[in-house]
């Protein structure tokens, strides 16, 4: 007998061997996770856009892209000097990515320093890559060597010459003291992100001197992003119909508040040639057709009253159109908004984007105390290619990211209502709203005219998937023995599905129908292997 168990996440395979076998189905390989690692998103020229990054120190800038002949490779590379505050200051960028406890990662960078502004004084730099909690706090820390005058002049890093940097000395968090040199980069429990950070530290005396940097990497070779994170609902609009026991649709123009508050143009409709599945994929479509007064249709799903969710880690999957006039949204709001109103009920919209601009994406909350973020796509990305939008939901803390990358955190805010403080609004249940609205006050309401000459009609939201992952028991089969037989068992809590096969090297994978978390299995003549796939 040879029974084979393995556990199938989010398409990738994670295996594990009980009983008389350790079946191996996939292997993950390093993939580098930072965007625009060379800088060549950035235009020709010298200029602080710096694409994928955020810049930090002196506000008048010390922190540029560079075009030249000294980039390591292609045609930009990164330039940063001290601030000249007659104090230590620091100055650099900084690329944050999605992360869960477990994953592993390696990191390294080229560094330079030309002879004509070498580094001088005592002013440092160094590559560092740290773990953070929800709301930004370092829960470990690694470093590369640092590039001293001391280290110029002995050699160890020679002048006007590419050195490579990696990162592996291991630091305390709080003394930045060097506690071990290790291989890998682990995050420990409690990770939310991993940040990939430029550092250059400027000395008291104004000391000169400049470092440059090029084709940096931060690549995972373990684990997961989602660390503890699974599936515990999701819509995948497979099928050939809309679910309606998860979604119903606003419809009309916004009846006593036309223009649904925004002075939008279209009127919403629960018709199937506005909102449909197919192949895999839900398909909001906008429609230039006149319809009562309106001069567009389109549709506008929601789930109220049929599913809300409080905290967990929010992922839509969607491409969108392109063209002026075009406002698609994926967003959520308080279910208590029939009692307490706009935006008392509080409001998170995980992706808007200006039709007329698919180089952007934005985020933002609305409590009667606001805030926004813009993400901008590098690396010729656009939002019409399918991108991954991803919301992590705390008690305490809201993150925004695109493709994994970290790009707004908030752990503040306030609300409208009286009686009520922070957490509140965002500690209550939220349902889920997917619209595509044409014209209105957030894409700077352009007239019909301008709209039909800038836009393809119909234009549509496509959505692959909507998920939200939450922290749960680990996902894998468990096996007892009951009687003569085995009794598979996986977590009830978690989407997922056994599934069943006897010749690994034959794709044929069985559903099992099972109406429980359990399965009893007789001894088998040969080899047969199961697997938990999700979602």
């Amino acid at each position: 007998m040879r029974l084979n168990l393995l556990t199938t996440w989010s398409r990738c395979f994670n295996c594990i061997g009980l009983l008389a076998a350790l079946v191996l189905a996939g292997e993950l390989h390093a993939a580098g996770v930072l965007s625009n690692p060379g800088f060549e998103s950035d235009a020709p020229g010298q200029h602080q856009n710096l694409l994928g990054w955020t810049w930090y120190g002196q506000p008048w800038g010390n922190t540029f892209n560079e075009t030249g002949a000294d980039a390591r490779s292609g045609n930009n590379f990164f330039k940063v000097f001290q601030g000249f505050t007659g104090s230590v200051n620091y100055n650099g960028v900084y690329q944050d990515y999605i992360s869960g406890p477990g994953a592993t990662y390696t990191a390294d960078g080229w560094a330079f320093t030309a002879t004509a502004d070498a580094l001088d004084g005592q002013n440092l730099a160094w590559i560092e890559v740290s773990f953070r909690d929800a709301t930004g706090g370092m829960l470990s820390l690694y470093r590369s060597a640092l590039i001293t005058t001391n280290t110029i002049a002995t050699g160890a890093f020679p002048k006007s010459l590419w050195n490579n940097l990696r990162v592996t000395n291991q630091c305390n968090t709080s003394t930045f003291a060097i506690t071990n040199t290790v291989t890998k980069l682990v995050a420990p429990v409690g990770t939310f992100y991993v940040r990939y950070q430029l550092v250059f530290q400027g000395d008291a005396n104004n000391s000169g001197g400049s470092v440059y940097f090029d084709d940096l990497n931060l690549a995972q070779i373990s684990g997961t992003a989602y660390g503890d994170y699974n599936i515990v609902w999701s819509d995948e609009f497979d099928g050939t119909a809309i679910k309606t026991n998860l979604w119903t649709y606003d419809t009309g123009t916004g009846g006593s508040n036309p223009g649904w508050g925004n002075n939008e143009l279209e009127n919403y409709t629960s018709r199937a040639t506005n909102a449909f599945v197919t192949n895999g994929l839900l398909h909001i479509v906008a429609r230039k057709e006149s319809l009562g007064g309106a001069s567009y249709t389109s549709a506008r799903m929601k789930s109220q009253g049929l599913f809300a969710a409080k905290f967990g880690r929010i992922e839509w999957r969607a491409a969108l159109p392109t063209g002026v006039g075009f406002w698609p949204a994926l967003w959520l709001l308080g279910t208590n908004i029939t009692t307490l109103g706009w935006p008392g009920c509080g409001e998170v919209d995980v992706l808007e984007n200006v039709g007329s601009n698919p180089l952007m994406a934005q985020a933002s909350i609305h409590s009667g105390s606001d805030a926004t973020a813009i993400y901008n796509f590098t690396d010729g990305n656009t939002t019409t290619n399918f991108h991954t939008y991803t919301f992590d939901w705390t008690t305490n803390a809201m993150l925004f990211y695109v493709d994994g990358h970290l790009y707004q955190t908030q752990t503040s805010w306030g609300t409208s209502v009286g009686g009520q403080s922070y957490p509140f609004p965002f500690n209550q249940p939220f349902f889920f709203i997917m619209n595509l609205a044409i014209g209105g006050n957030y894409i700077g309401n352009p007239t019909t005219s301008a709209i039909n000459a800038g836009s393809v009609f119909p234009g549509e939201i496509q959505v692959d998937y909507l998920r939200i992952y939450n922290v749960t028991a680990p996902f894998r089969i468990g096996v007892n023995k009951s009687g003569a037989n085995l009794l598979l068992t996986w977590p009830s809590n978690i989407v997922c599905r056994m599934q069943s096969q006897t010749n690994l090297l034959v794709s044929n994978w069985v559903q099992i129908g099972t109406a429980s978390n359990s399965l009893p299995v007789a001894a088998p003549a040969g080899n047969v292997f199961y697997r938990l796939v999700s979602p």
